[in-house]
Parts: structure tokens; sequence; C-alpha cells
């Protein structure tokens, strides 16, 4: 277990006074993490009750910390030798200085971290910190438009099981401190003016345009979905023939796309109403998505997976609705399938370019079995794929049923189940987002 340092705080239990750490890390460039269930040392000594902690944590922050810090944490349950613990992920906040609201901002009330430990800042901090705040910032834009509903959103929710009460505008920051809308509920609204293009171009650069299509006019949840859609459905399967045996994968590693373009989408810079684009050519896909880095976010800190959420109110409804899984997550998964050089940073946009797969051709037609080979398939296979399907249809109705859950449906063993889940995670017709515990499946295709 590695020691305290300066991203990394350790705690056995909740404290009193733990929303001074967390003022500390969201005023701090590199954001950081607090572990509640490990000692000082490092010793994993557990949680008991992590539901009952897990809630506590996020109404406190939520309750005791202003400007809004919604959107800018992420709260996780993990096992750690047998026992669970909890680790809260706390980005780097735009508009510092971050304070504590029973103290206001003052000395007292507003901290720093400074390597393993925690200070207050002085009054001229303060005032420093507080004339370089970001004020342009969607949550304060007033929406273009003022009669707006948001049923889609509703729908989104409800399909995680969360229902919108009456107050939803404001628990989501929906609204400005004059109470009209703001640039996130014209986003996340039912009809709005945004659009995303998808345009197709038939060689290697922008001369011959033979596709161009737009998502949007519509919720940014609804939206995105729709991006994901159809990059699903270019991003075809390549092949490479052997001497032995026949390679499959896509032009594009899956998860680096979904993830390429949810980051595009959550941390693009609406001030402009310019929206993020997503170019096919015939050797890559691009993705380029305005604003460039967030202020006070260094191309290091960029690369070294920090999180700095430019729109933290996009940020957590994503999350809400499981399009984000954890807060930085999503850069991990792209550099663990390309390296850094896919990325192009200028001051005023970011560009992500994906190669297609090298060595491998296009392979759209159907791969026919030598005559000598059966294409009938076998009993047991049968078998294996009509379980498949339905348990496909059990995971549809409710995301979050259990592999236990399951068992008991199809009056099967938890292990045959796994078998089934592990085979359609692997053929990417499945992804398990969330962790063991507070987790759900989401079907990629069907």
């Amino acid at each position: 277990m590695n020691t305290e340092n300066n991203r990394i705080e350790y705690k056995r239990q909740l404290t009193d006074n733990f929303e001074r750490e967390v003022v500390a890390f969201l005023n701090y460039h590199e954001g950081g993490e607090i572990h509640f269930g490990i000692d000082d040392d490092g010793n994993v000594s557990g949680l008991v009750d992590v539901d009952k902690i897990q809630l506590k944590i996020v109404d406190r922050l939520k309750n005791n910390i202003l400007p809004a810090t919604m959107g800018l944490f992420d709260v996780v349950v993990e096992r750690l030798q047998g026992k669970e613990i909890i680790r809260i992920i706390i980005s780097s906040g735009l508009e510092k200085p971050y304070y504590l609201k029973s103290y206001g901002m003052s000395p007292k009330g507003c901290f720093l971290r400074v390597g393993s430990s925690v200070q207050q800042m002085t009054t001229p901090m303060i005032d420093d910190y507080y004339s370089r705040r970001i004020r342009i910032t969607l949550g304060n834009t007033l929406s273009p438009r003022n009669e707006l509903t948001f049923e889609q959103l509703k729908i989104y929710y409800e399909s995680q099981n969360l229902r919108l009460g009456k107050q939803f505008e404001n628990n989501l920051d929906l609204v400005t401190k004059g109470g009209e809308y703001n640039y996130v509920a014209y986003l996340l609204a039912d009809d709005n003016g945004m659009s995303i293009k998808v345009a197709k171009y038939a060689g290697t650069n922008k001369v011959d345009l033979i596709e161009n299509e737009e998502y949007g006019y519509c919720s940014i949840i609804k939206a995105t979905k729709n991006v994901l859609d159809k990059l699903n459905v270019e991003n075809k399967t390549y092949a490479k023939i052997t001497s032995s045996t026949r390679l499959e994968k896509n032009m594009i590693d899956k998860t680096a796309l979904r993830e390429a373009v949810i980051n595009a989408i959550v941390h693009n810079d609406y001030s402009r109403e310019v929206p993020p684009l997503f170019e096919f050519f015939s050797d890559r896909l691009t993705i380029t998505s305005y604003g460039g880095l967030v202020s006070g976010l260094s191309e290091t800190d960029f690369f070294n997976c920090r999180s700095m959420p430019r729109n933290r109110e996009l940020m957590r409804v994503f999350k809400d609705i499981g399009l984000v899984e954890h807060l930085g997550s999503g850069m991990n998964r792209i550099l663990n399938a390309y390296d850094s050089s896919v990325f192009e940073l200028t001051p005023n946009f970011l560009v992500v370019t994906f190669p297609f797969a090298d060595g491998f051709s296009s392979t759209e037609s159907n791969f026919k079995a030598p005559k000598h080979q059966s294409t009938k398939a076998p009993k047991y296979q049968k078998d294996f794929i009509v379980q498949e399907s339905q348990i496909l249809s059990l995971i549809e109705k409710n995301p979050r049923i259990t592999q236990d859950e399951l068992a008991d449906i199809l009056n099967t063993s938890r292990r045959v189940i796994q078998k089934h889940t592990n085979s359609l995670v692997l053929n990417d017709v499945i992804i398990r987002t969330g962790g063991k515990r507070f987790g759900q499946w989401e079907i990629i295709k069907k």
C-alpha cells in the first residue's frame, strides 16, 4: 500500500472535519483522493455499512461546501484485502477558491493541499484565487430559450432507477442564481439548437465528402447515444489472415472510441456554440472538440489522467445515467489502447486521431467456411446462443440485475451465468460499468 502524498489522504473512518480535506483538493491544481478504511500507515482496516457512509459523504459534500461541488467528485466502493473501503476521487475545480459554507470565503473556510498536509489559505491567496476565478461557465450562462421541457432526461434517469423530483432543476444546477434556465438546461432539454456532425470522406483529406449527418436538436444525452450508435456502425470489423488462423479486430478499439466520444462531448466548450466534430477518413477517425485544455490543467496533468471537468453539471448528469463511470477513467482507457501521440493539443482545440487497425484489411462480406466444414451449429452451441439471448433480454429489462438473479430466473447455476456473461463481454455485446456492488450491465450491440 502506498503512503500518503500530495494527492492521496488516508482515513480510518469518516470524520467531522473531512470536508476541509475535500476543499483542499478542490483548490489544489491536481485534485486528489481520500481513502476511508485505511489508516495513516496504509493498513487496511475496512468499513462497516459502506452504503450508509456513502450517502453521508455525498450529502455533506453537497451541502457543506461552496461553490457547488456536484460533478467534481466521485464516491467509489472498493474491496481491498477482503475488506470494503470508500475512495473519494476529487477533481480540481474551476471556481476556486472553494470553501466551507459555515465559515465563508475566509482563512477559516479556505484550505489548500501542501504536500501531504492541509494548510489554511491566507487572505492574499484567497483574493488572488478569486480574482482569477473563471466566471463564464455553462452554469451561469443564460439559456437562449426560456420554455424548456425535459421528458427525455427524465426517461434516462428512470432507466437507471432514479427519479427526478419536483426540484430536479435546482438539484441538477439547471438554473442560475436568479432562477432562470442556464445553458446546461438548454443542452439537456428536449428541444435545442445544438447539433453534432459526423462527416465521412472518401480519401485521406476533406476533398471528397460522401456523407454528412447531424445528430442533435434534442437532449445532448440522446445526441450522444445517437453518435455512439453511428460510430459503432462505422467501426467495422477488420481481418488478418495468417498461415494458421484468422484474426479479427475493429478498425478502432471500441472502449477507447466510446471514451473519446463522451470526453469530447462532456468537456467541450459550448460558450461559443461550437459543438464537437467527428470525421471519418479512409485511414482514420478524427474527433475535434472546442476549448483546448481547461485553464489550470497542464499537458502533464492531462496525460497523467488528472480530472478537471470544464462542465461539472454535464459531468454529473452523464455519470448519473451511466455514460461516465469514474472521474478520469476515460483517459486511462484511451491510453491503455493508444499512446499519447493520438492527441493534438492547441490553445483552442483538442483533437484525437484514431488510425485504423494496422496490418488488417476491411471485411464486410461474411466469412465462408470451407466446404468440408459443417456450418450447422451443434445442439450445445444452439442452447448456448438461446441462453445468451435470454440473458440479454433480462439485462435489457433490468440493467442492474445480478448474476445470482439471472441464475435463479433461468434455473441454472451462477457458474453457467458467469460463463455466458464473460462470453458476451469478450464479444463486445455487453459491458459492465460501475463495479460489482453498484454497477450495471450495458448492451453495446444485439
